[in-house]
C-alpha cells in the first residue's frame, strides 16, 4: 500500500473511530438492567449513561431524564464524562491536523516531509484520542462488574450488566488507534535522507565548478 493510500485508509478508519465515539459519549446505554435470576422482570428496562438515564416501558414508550446534578455524581462517571470530552476533543484536533498532512490534499504546506509530519501528529492525536476512549469505557465497566458481583441483599436482576453502548466505545478506541497508527506510518524516511544527501552534496559541487 502507498504512502498516499495508507494515510487516507487510516484517516477514514480514525474519523469513523471518532464518530463512533461520539455516538457512544450520547448514548444512553453505558448500563442497562440485568435480566439474570429467576424472577425476570420485564416490565421496566432501565438504561443509564454518562449524561442522562431512561426508563423502557413493555408498550415501547421511553422516558429519559438527564442527571441533576453534577457534584452529585459518583466519581467514576465523572472521570468517564472528563475522559470522553478529552477524547472527542483530541480526535476533533486530529481530524483537522491530518487533513493539512495527508499527501492527497493541497492544504497547508507543500514540502512532503513537513506534510507527513503533520499528518504523524494528526495520527499520534487519534492515537491519544483512542486511549482515552478505553480508559473510559473500561473504567465504566469495571465499575458495572464489581457492582453486579458484590454481594448485597439487592436481587440480581435488580442489578446492571453492560450496555451497548460500552460496546460501541470498545470499537471506536479501536478504530481510532488503528487509524493512527496507519497515520503515523507515513513518515517517509527514505525521502528524508534522500533530501539530506542532496542538500550537503550542493555546496561540493558548487566549489568543484570553481
Amino acid at each position: 500500500m502507498g504512502g498516499g493510500a495508507r494515510e487516507l485508509a487510516g484517516y477514514l478508519v480514525a474519523l469513523a473511530g471518532w464518530v463512533s465515539a461520539l455516538a457512544a459519549a450520547v448514548l444512553p446505554q453505558w448500563r442497562q438492567s440485568s435480566y439474570a435470576g429467576d424472577a425476570i422482570i420485564t416490565a421496566v428496562g432501565l438504561h443509564e449513561g454518562l449524561w442522562m438515564s431512561c426508563a423502557a416501558q413493555s408498550t415501547g414508550q421511553v422516558q429519559c431524564r438527564l442527571h441533576d446534578s453534577l457534584l452529585s455524581l459518583e466519581v467514576h462517571i465523572q472521570t468517564c464524562r472528563a475522559l470522553m470530552v478529552i477524547s472527542l476533543l483530541l480526535g476533533f484536533f486530529g481530524i483537522i491536523v491530518s487533513v493539512v498532512g495527508m499527501k492527497c490534499t493541497k492544504v497547508g504546506e507543500e514540502d512532503p516531509v513537513t506534510k507527513s509530519r503533520i499528518a504523524v501528529a494528526g495520527g499520534v492525536l487519534f492515537v491519544l484520542s483512542g486511549l482515552c476512549t478505553l480508559a473510559a469505557v473500561s473504567l465504566y465497566a469495571t465499575q458495572v462488574t464489581s457492582e453486579f458481583f458484590r454481594e448485597s441483599i439487592i436481587p440480581i436482576n435488580a442489578r446492571y450488566e453492560f450496555g451497548s453502548a460500552l460496546f460501541v466505545g470498545w470499537g471506536a478506541s479501536s478504530l481510532s488507534m488503528l487509524g493512527g497508527s496507519l497515520l503515523c506510518c507515513s513518515c517517509p524516511a527514505k525521502e528524508r535522507r534522500g533530501q539530506q544527501y542532496h542538500r550537503q552534496s550542493q555546496p561540493s559541487t558548487a566549489r568543484d565548478y570553481v
